[in-house]
């Protein structure tokens, strides 16, 4: 019997190896995996050209006018009244006026300082067209020798156009630089439209002329400003002061 089983056993392996080699083994598993996508081509892209200015540049300086490029270095007096002329003449220049006031003399017998407006306008004939020039009486906040009438010399700027405006109008130039200037001198000094008049109405004379526009002169303004207003109208009476011219 134990003989048996020994030969049983040993059996065992050739019986297993045979079977072995009967089985029917199975191929191989393989997945089939998708192909790996090519990378994505992107076109090069160009290279920005360097900047050939400064990143940040400073802004132009621009020129601004002052609002009132006729302001005087001398105190400045208690102007009330301005008072338009004109020279009656196709020429002139402020040397050519003071030339002709000099020789002038007043009630007392007095000779005048000179030139006795504060400003005058040239139409191109002596003084370039339209140009405003001052006199030493405005440089030196003096009283006028223009109105012939003592209130409104102490108290009124005295603005002369060259010209005969008995014959014809103000040039362009003239008619731009008289309301500039009125209109600064009005802003500046709180002078009323209703003052700003022209000789013959505050004298007996036909000055300045039947063709100067002076409702269109005494209504100019400066230019507008942020915040700027009317100026107010006066409320009390000059102090006169005696004239000496």
């Amino acid at each position: 019997m134990k003989g048996i089983i020994m030969c049983c056993v040993a059996m065992l392996p050739a019986f297993e190896i045979a079977g072995c080699t009967q089985r029917n083994s199975l191929p191989p598993v393989t997945i089939n995996s998708p192909a790996p996508m090519p990378a994505p081509q992107y076109p090069a892209q160009a290279a920005k050209p360097a900047p050939t200015g400064p990143l940040f540049t400073t802004p132009p300086t621009i020129a601004i006018e002052p609002s009132n490029p006729w302001k005087p270095e001398a105190e400045v007096r208690d102007w009330e009244y301005i008072v338009i002329h004109h020279t009656a003449s196709s020429s002139g220049s402020v040397e050519s006026i003071h030339e002709l006031h000099s020789k002038k003399k007043d009630k007392s017998g007095n000779s005048w300082l000179g030139i006795g407006y504060h400003f005058v306008i040239g139409n191109g004939n002596g003084m370039p067209d339209g140009e405003i020039e001052s006199t030493f009486r405005w440089r030196e906040q003096m009283h006028g020798a223009h109105a012939g009438n003592n209130a409104y010399n102490q108290k009124g700027i005295g603005i002369c156009l060259v010209g005969n405006f008995e014959n014809e109008p103000p040039t362009d130039a003239q008619m731009a630089a008289v309301k500039k200037l009125v209109g600064v001198l009005k802003a500046e000094y709180n002078i009323s439209s209703q003052n700003v008049q022209g000789h013959r109405d505050v004298k007996a004379t036909a000055c300045p002329g039947k063709y100067f526009p002076m409702s269109e002169v005494a209504s100019a303004v400066d230019l507008p400003v942020l915040g700027s207003t009317s100026p107010p109208e006066p409320t009390r009476k000059p102090e006169i002061e005696l004239a000496q011219e």
